[in-house]
């Protein structure tokens, strides 16, 4: 039985083949229904319940003007410090050529604009355009020096070029771990990894040809910041004090530098506990306009009382002004169930006319909770379905083991105890053994005297109460199906079971009560299996502000207190997923720091660089797990790979600074000291401007505005936070890092000479008397 505000309806669901442009789909599918619309009968209507579609597009649209937004900042950025229309134009024509290479690799690759590489675009356009800042701010430094435009082109290309390539491939280099993540998270983010990854790397390749090329073409000498005038002075202003204020600061650090490591320190023992503290998250809960829900009714409800009983229910729910449709149905079929339960269905109102997703929910748990004999559960179906059975909500536990008795008394005893946990609610389970049963025992040495056998008891049963098909009446337009039954009145009452007769092999009529007893009891209405072994299904959400790690850790705690040990507890649907996902970007988060440290020590030759180059993750950690904490969100998997590209973000002042103060030292015989302030101060503007330029572009998604925006949010904060602190603290670390590190190989490099010296019996000069 299904039934939509009162009336008997079938509802149809469209499923779209793999490969295939959803939101076609779905337009193709209304335009057909409105074909067919006036060759229905009058009494017939058709509505759309529910369109998928219309949120993808909704969320794709709001995508599209972040897109937007987020280049218009980005550009924006570049003007306030360049301050020349022709300067502007030549970093940010690196955008549309990095936006086009990339969609076009993905036509290649069969990709298509989803949420997902939208949102990669949109973050690739704060990064593509760095390498052509920092290209276009070196040759305009050496245009500063008195350079022709062409000469300054070639000169600065020159400088910067191994710089950009080692911010190019250490950047891509923190995507590669994504591509081979099996599981859902690596399904999920592998389209995503592969966008932005190519984004990089066309930004970087236009950043090394086309920009010096336009630079030497369209620059003229009084390009330079110093032939600043008029109402531009003042910025320039601004930033050559801002530029003196950093340098006065850096000398007092410099000169503390036991301070600042012990800072360092502190900063990594942060990360651990906040790490720690920090709660975690599957995927944030989004509101895409719909609600699932189930009502349960007590076990042995006939269908008819149970039939009024959820139209109680959803008389309740359409009299809420935030609920549009509402679709009703009982009894087996898709989302399973059994006859004493029913399915809802709810499409919402506009989310602009009504609170969030879960507020309606909440507000429609306490309006049908006075509904006598029946539970209701609602859940916010997840932007990704995870495992094919379906709970009353949102998430799922099983405990599985051999002895059924055993089982079922563990599940009881682990429901109750999860029932009394703070962090839960709505805890429903699918263990259902009070069922009412008849019992038939067949008399087989009376029934084989009078001719009866077995089977024809089975079928005569069959005939009564199931649903064999005796014959099909065609018509010009349809087929009907005959179905043979009892009447509904003999099929309600068990007594007419002693009634049936069954014709024997000698023609005879003979009535079941005469050859089969008959007994009253209980037992379960299904008995659930994962694999080979029976299980119990305990489903629950999670109670307002908690988070779904602490859930999931109260339910493990408590199972391993209650459960004895043939009972196994196994995680399923999203709780399995999210405890894989915790395990899996764990790992992830450590292999994509080793990658980029290979990367980085093959670039550099070198053991020591890169770590210094690394030496700022614990800074960019902490400022996105605290953003995050102060505006309330968990660490899901978003805000996971938010944090993984902030491991390939704040190494880029890192290379900066070192690759100039490394070629002071080789070229300019300068003091480690010497030559890593020297880079700091060069490399402060570029250094600025391309932190300004990422946080211009990751500051639209951080902000979570339209469809969808709830999944963004958390990485777009987690890279703003983490950006916005590390950058600023990695301008004074990482000179200290490098001075240290370069006093710790030089004192390596002496020992290894003293030893060579010793080995080879060549002894040190012994000073002479008086001296």
């Amino acid at each position: 039985m299904s039934e939509n505000n009162g009336r008997a309806n079938i509802a149809l669901a469209i499923i779209r083949q793999p490969g295939v442009n959803t939101v076609a789909t779905a337009e193709g599918v209304v335009a057909v229904m409105k074909e067919l619309e006036p060759q229905l009968p009058p009494s017939v209507e058709t509505e759309i319940i529910f369109n998928r579609a219309e949120s993808i597009r909704h969320s794709v649209d709001d995508v599209k003007f972040t897109l937007l937004l987020t280049i218009a900042l980005v550009v924006m950025v570049i003007f306030l410090f360049l301050r020349n229309v022709r300067a502007t134009i030549i970093p940010s024509l690196a955008l549309p050529f990095s936006l086009i290479g990339t969609c076009t690799i993905m036509w290649v690759l069969g990709y298509s604009l989803n949420n997902l590489s939208l949102m990669a675009l949109t973050l690739a356009v704060g990064f593509v355009v760095d390498d052509a800042i920092v290209m276009l701010e070196n040759i305009v430094r050496h245009i500063e020096m008195g350079k022709k435009p062409l000469q300054a082109a070639l000169d600065g290309s020159k400088e910067i070029s191994f710089t950009i390539l080692s911010m190019t491939l250490s950047l891509v280099a923190v995507f590669i771990p994504l591509l081979f993540m099996p599981g859902l998270v690596g399904r999920l983010f592998r389209e995503f990894a592969v966008t932005i990854g190519v984004a990089i790397l066309v930004s970087g390749f236009v950043s090394l040809t086309l920009t010096p090329m336009l630079a030497a073409k369209f620059l003229r000498a009084d390009d330079a910041h110093a032939h600043t005038e008029g109402k531009w002075r003042s910025v320039e202003r601004l930033y050559q004090s801002t530029e003196n204020g950093y340098m006065r600061s850096l000398g007092w650090v410099m000169n503390h530098r036991g301070l600042t490591m012990v800072f360092s320190a502190l900063m990594l023992v942060l990360t651990v506990g906040l790490f720690m503290y920090i709660p975690k998250g599957f995927l944030p809960s989004e509101d895409t306009g719909r609600l699932q829900g189930s009502v349960e009714g007590p076990e042995g409800i006939g269908f008819e009382a149970m039939a009024a009983k959820a139209r109680e229910v959803a008389a309740i729910i359409q009299k809420d002004e935030n609920v549009k449709f509402v679709l009703a149905s009982i009894g087996g079929g898709p989302g399973g169930g059994g006859s004493n339960s029913a399915r809802l269905q709810l499409t919402l109102q506009d989310s602009t006319d009504r609170p969030h997703v879960d507020q309606v929910m909440r507000d429609l748990t306490r309006a049908t909770a006075k509904v006598p004999g029946v539970q209701v559960f609602f859940r916010n179906p997840p932007p990704i379905n995870i495992g094919g059975r379906r709970g009353n909500s949102a998430y799922t536990v099983s405990l599985q083991g051999p002895d059924i008795a055993e089982l079922y008394n563990s599940a009881r005893a682990l429901e109750t105890r999860m029932r009394e946990l703070p962090q839960l609610e709505n805890i429903s389970s699918d263990l259902q053994v009070g069922n009412p049963q008849v019992a038939i025992d067949i008399d087989r040495e009376r029934a084989s005297t009078l001719g009866i056998s077995a089977s024809q008891i089975e079928n005569a049963l069959y005939n009564a109460y199931g649903s064999r098909q005796v014959s099909t009446i065609y018509t010009q337009t349809n087929q009907f199906q005959v179905i043979l039954e009892l009447r509904p009145e003999y099929q309600a009452d068990p007594a007419a079971l002693s009634q049936l007769f069954i014709r024997s092999s000698t023609g005879s009529l003979v009535q079941l009560g005469s050859v089969a007893r008959f007994s009253k009891g209980v037992g379960p209405q299904s008995i659930q299996h994962n694999g080979q072994l029976p299980a119990v299904s305990i489903s629950f959400n999670t109670r307002p502000n908690v988070a779904l790690g602490d859930a999931v850790a109260a339910v493990q705690a408590e199972a391993r207190a209650v459960l004895p040990p043939d009972v196994t507890p196994v995680l399923s649907g999203d709780t399995q997923a999210f405890a894989q996902a915790q395990s899996g970007l764990l790992a992830l988060l450590v292999v994509a720091i080793f990658v980029i440290y290979l990367v980085l020590g093959i670039l550099y030759e070198s053991f020591v660089h890169p770590l210094t180059i690394l030496s700022g993750l614990p800074f960019a950690a902490v400022g996105a797990l605290l953003t995050l904490l102060i505006f309330g969100k968990d660490l899901s998997v978003y805000a996971y790979v938010g944090i993984i590209m902030l491991i390939g973000l704040v190494k880029k002042n890192a290379i900066m600074m070192i690759d100039f103060a490394i070629e002071a030292e080789r070229d300019h015989n300068m003091t480690p000291h010497d030559a890593i302030i020297e880079a700091a101060r060069v490399r402060f503007r570029p250094i600025t401007m391309t932190t300004l330029a990422a946080l211009m572009g990751t500051l639209p998604i951080a902000i979570g505005y339209g469809a969808g925006a709830e999944s963004r949010q958390p990485l777009g904060l987690a890279v703003v936070g983490g950006l916005a602190f590390s950058q600023l603290i990695t301008l004074y670390v990482t000179p200290v890092v490098y001075t240290y590190l370069d006093e710790l190989t030089l004192k390596l490099k002496n020992r290894k000479k003293r030893k060579a010296m010793q080995q080879s019996g060549a002894g040190m000069p012994v000073p002479a008397a008086g001296d």
